[in-house]
């Protein structure tokens, strides 16, 4: 097994503070997550900023879109995203329209099951319509309600669907070890970094993690 990558949520909807984050961080992550709210509060410009700034990384746009898929994710595509999230509740039509996108532009789409009843169901639907990557994430509202994203992962990673398998949802120093021998492909972290005294240190240790487990 490939050692997991590890992708950095940004989550702050100020645009400078972004972008010194992920100087500080990028020695150590993979992947940039421009996080939801990040990327509607800053839009487009964001992206190709930190496209411009960081080519040898991955960049993830958290899209989570549930309609319209082709047409909302060509844009992000075009200006430099090489993953993009569509949410699994959407449906197939939708995931193949962001897939169609993606295929255009050399990238890939991610599925995100967060709050699908039947994640098995929906795994292998969204692969089926042309999904690289199946996002298992327990939301910020279920990791307050005391959900991890454990059961799931293990579910998902049972299906052997042949696809990577990102897991986010509250993952830690204490805790993504577990995450890397459960299976997962990409580790997502975010308040563990970005919430730390030193966002630099606490990635250098996450990696570190990763790398030794």
């Amino acid at each position: 097994m490939a050692t997991p990558l590890i992708q950095m949520a940004l989550d702050s909807l100020d645009f400078d503070a972004t972008i010194a984050l992920a100087e500080e961080v990028a020695p150590h992550v993979d992947i940039f997550e421009i996080g939801t709210p990040c990327i509607k509060h800053n839009g487009i410009n964001l992206v190709k900023e930190l496209k411009a700034r960081f080519p040898e990384h991955l960049l993830l746009v958290d899209l989570k879109t549930m309609d319209a898929g082709e047409y909302e994710a060509t844009p992000f595509y075009e200006a430099g995203a090489d993953i993009c999230t569509v949410l699994g509740v959407s449906g197939a039509a939708t995931c193949a329209g962001v897939v169609k996108a993606s295929q255009a532009n050399a990238a890939e789409t991610q599925i995100d099951l967060i709050n699908v009843a039947d994640k098995v169901a929906c795994a292998r639907d969204m692969v089926e319509a042309g999904a690289q990557i199946v996002g298992i994430h327990t939301g910020l509202d279920a990791q307050a309600a005391g959900d991890t994203p454990f059961n799931d992962l293990a579910t998902i990673a049972a299906l052997e669907l042949g696809v990577r398998i990102s897991v986010a949802g509250g993952i830690n120093q204490s805790t993504v070890q577990d995450v890397v021998r459960a299976g997962a492909d990409i580790i997502v972290v975010g308040a563990a970094i970005y919430g730390a005294a030193s966002p630099a240190e606490s990635a250098r240790e996450i990696r570190e993690l990763v790398d030794a487990a």
